[in-house]
C-alpha cells in the first residue's frame, strides 16, 4: 500500500505528497472550472497516470525482452463532458522511435492494454490507444 497525503492549500490548489519518497506536487482547478489552470488539474493527473502507466508497462515488458524503449513518447488527449462533469475520452498516442519486429510490436501493444490505470477506469471513458513505430 502507498499513502498519498493531500492538503487543500487554498485558491483551488491542493498539495499532494507521495509519502514513501516525500515528493510533492501541486494541483489547480482547470481554467474552465473556476481555476487558473496554473498546473495539472486532478483530471489532468488521471490522463498523466494513464500515459505514464502505459509507457511503464510497455517498458517493463520491453526490458524483459531485451528491448530498449528509451525516447518513446505518449500524448494523451483528454476530453471532458458535462452533466455530470467528467472525463469522457482519453485518446492515447504512443510513438516508439526504434525499429522493432512485428512480432515484438504485437507483444508490446498487448502489454499497453494491461496497464492498471487503463484497467481501473470506468467503461464509460473511451480510451483508444494508437501506436506509431519507426520503420
Amino acid at each position: 500500500m502507498v499513502a498519498i497525503n493531500i492538503e487543500y492549500v487554498g485558491n483551488l490548489h491542493c498539495k499532494a505528497t507521495h509519502v514513501p519518497s516525500g515528493v510533492e506536487l501541486i494541483t489547480d482547478a482547470p481554467a474552465d472550472n473556476m481555476g487558473k489552470g496554473e498546473t495539472f488539474s486532478p483530471t489532468d493527473l488521471v490522463a498523466t497516470a494513464l500515459g505514464t502507466c502505459i509507457l511503464t508497462v510497455m517498458g517493463t515488458k520491453a526490458q524483459s525482452m531485451g528491448i530498449d524503449l528509451t525516447g518513446s513518447t505518449v500524448v494523451v488527449d483528454k476530453e471532458m463532458t458535462s452533466g455530470p462533469r467528467r472525463i469522457s475520452r482519453l485518446a492515447t498516442s504512443v510513438v516508439v522511435p526504434h525499429q522493432i519486429s512485428d512480432r515484438d510490436r504485437k507483444v508490446l501493444e498487448a502489454a499497453a492494454f494491461t496497464c492498471p490505470v487503463h484497467k481501473s477506469m470506468s467503461s464509460e471513458v473511451a480510451m483508444p490507444i494508437t501506436f506509431e513505430w519507426s520503420k
